[in-house]
């Protein structure tokens, strides 16, 4: 969407734009303006959305009462942590809940502590963890990487996610296979494709990637590249180097 000088408008921002689905207004915190539809910022966005602007925005804390059984998985938590001579607030960065969904934010270093807690605690019994994947915010300074876990109780019928962060230079999160022996290989795939090292895993190797590959090639700065492409006699460029059609 642009104004009548052709620029782009932010609808986030600006509340009589219209045309904008889904907004998460004010709320959370913003960590990046994205213009366009991909990211293309050298003209190669070829997509007709060239003039999208829009916010890109982290889900802030949530303030109690959380509602429904969310404020007894908490309160359980809190209450697990503190008879093991840790402090909630040392452990919990911030909790939060979006779209009807709770998740913790946890210190990485208190990253085992708290899951073994919530699989072992009997109000508590999220006995499995579905896998572990990655997300990469490099505009989100000093915890770029995110390492997000979603435990499922079989017992209460329950899901919640877990969430850790690191910098990129430091992209060191300890392993849960000890907790939860199903995270080897989700390990090894988030560690092959967004370069986490998860700290005392048994194997850590890449799986998808040839050994020597260099990079981790789902970071949000990871070239888009490409190899060319000889088709009858035409020579079809690398996705970042196509040129414009807007």
């Amino acid at each position: 969407m642009s104004d009548a000088n052709g620029n782009g408008v932010n609808p986030e921002k600006d509340l009589s734009a219209e045309n904008l689905p889904g907004q998460r207004g004010q709320g959370g915190e913003e960590i990046r303006v994205q213009r366009g539809m991909f990211g293309a910022n050298n003209g190669g966005d070829t997509s007709g959305y060239g003039g999208l602007v829009r916010s890109v925005r982290l889900p802030g804390p949530a303030a109690r009462p959380y509602g429904g059984w969310f404020d007894e998985v908490a309160d359980e938590l809190e209450g697990a942590l503190e008879e093991q001579g840790l402090l909630p607030d040392n452990a919990i960065e911030k909790t939060v809940v979006d779209r009807d969904e709770l998740a913790f934010h946890i210190e990485r270093e208190h990253l085992v502590l708290v899951a073994r807690t919530l699989r072992d605690d009997p109000a508590l019994r999220f006995e499995l963890c579905t896998g572990v994947s990655g997300v990469h915010y490099p505009n989100d300074k000093g915890r770029e990487l995110h390492a997000v876990y979603h435990l499922r109780s079989i017992t209460h019928n329950r899901v919640i996610r877990l969430e850790v962060s690191a910098p990129d230079s430091d992209p060191h999160i300890p392993s849960l296979v000890a907790v939860y022996p199903t995270n080897d290989w989700h390990e090894r795939e988030t560690y092959d494709f967004f370069g986490i090292v998860f700290d005392g895993h048994p194997a850590l190797t890449r799986i998808m990637m040839p050994d020597d590959w260099q990079g981790f090639p789902q970071r949000k700065d990871y070239p888009l590249g490409g190899i060319p492409v000889e088709y009858k006699g035409a020579q079809i460029p690398a996705p970042d180097q196509r040129r414009s059609y807007s």
